[in-house]
């Protein structure tokens, strides 16, 4: 007797009135996505994902973004070394970002922060290059990009004591409560949602969407983790951030459209990508 297939069908979720997203945080570079790198980005576009920003988090990293946003018009770089790679700064390498943002198609520094969980730098090492990363990029004029994980507090600490921030920043992948969310926010910082918002236990994360402004809210899949339901614990991709963005519309009781409209408008201000 043939099986019948229960399994019910996964519809993708479509912002309508040509509205568009951008995925403003992506390690397009990597090699999850290899074999199929083409049609990640015509899946991508389909959905209407126009724009990715490839986010660097070495020094070769941040190479391979630009490259992939030198053969890509959609598609941007960030330059910055994650407090995972920090071990490996030298005053060459320094010499060496300095020059990577030069690139015309760079538009942020980092991701740069610090990483109390996996811990695979010392904290000391971690926050001396945290601050002097941070600083190279208020000289060079460019938006941060933080990676906060459980490190609230010294992140903020150090954030707070090296502002203002002139050209803005973005604490990615948030995952704090509502009250730190209001601390990112009095910096002039946007918060980005990732998928890790469509997981039914993530509440105090629905509880901080619920409070933070549209207008402070970008979107991003951290590509290839942190896939959203229906797809989690599977490789993420851009297109899958319309789930995402679907999510945080039921929270704000606004359509997808709205979500779509606003969150790209903020990710066009933040990065510059106006005319770009």
């Amino acid at each position: 007797m043939e099986k019948i297939n229960q399994k019910a069908e996964i519809v993708m979720p479509l912002p309508g009135n040509g509205a568009v997203l951008i995925d403003t945080h992506c390690h397009l570079d990597m090699s999850a996505y290899e074999a199929d790198f083409t049609e990640v980005l015509a899946r991508a576009s389909a959905a209407g994902v126009t724009r990715i920003i490839s986010v660097g988090i070495d020094l070769e990293s941040s190479r391979r973004a630009i490259a992939l946003a030198e053969q890509h018009d959609g598609i941007y770089a960030t330059v910055g070394v994650h407090p995972h790679n920090v071990a490996e700064l030298g005053e060459e390498s320094y010499a060496e970002l300095r020059r990577l943002c030069s690139h015309p198609k760079v538009v942020a520094y980092g991701e740069i922060g610090l990483d109390y969980v996996k811990n695979y730098a010392p904290v000391a090492l971690q926050k001396e290059h945290f601050a002097r990363q941070v600083a190279l990029a208020k000289e060079l004029q460019l938006p941060l990009v933080v990676h906060d994980r459980e490190a609230h507090d010294d992140i903020m600490e150090m954030l707070e004591g090296a502002g203002p921030f002139p050209a803005g920043g973005v604490m990615h992948c948030f995952s704090g409560d509502a009250t730190f969310a209001r601390r990112v926010l009095a910096l002039g910082f946007y918060i980005s949602i990732p998928g890790v918002v469509t997981f039914a236990k993530a509440e105090m994360l629905h509880g901080a969407v619920r409070g933070i402004p549209l207008g402070s809210l970008v979107l991003e899949t951290d590509g290839p983790f942190l896939a959203p339901v229906p797809k989690r614990g599977k490789r993420n991709e851009p297109q899958l951030m319309l789930f995402t963005a679907q999510k945080v519309a039921e929270l704000k009781g606004v359509s997808l459209e709205e979500v779509a409209r606003q969150t790209t408008m903020n990710a066009v201000r933040l990065f510059s990508l106006e005319g770009r």
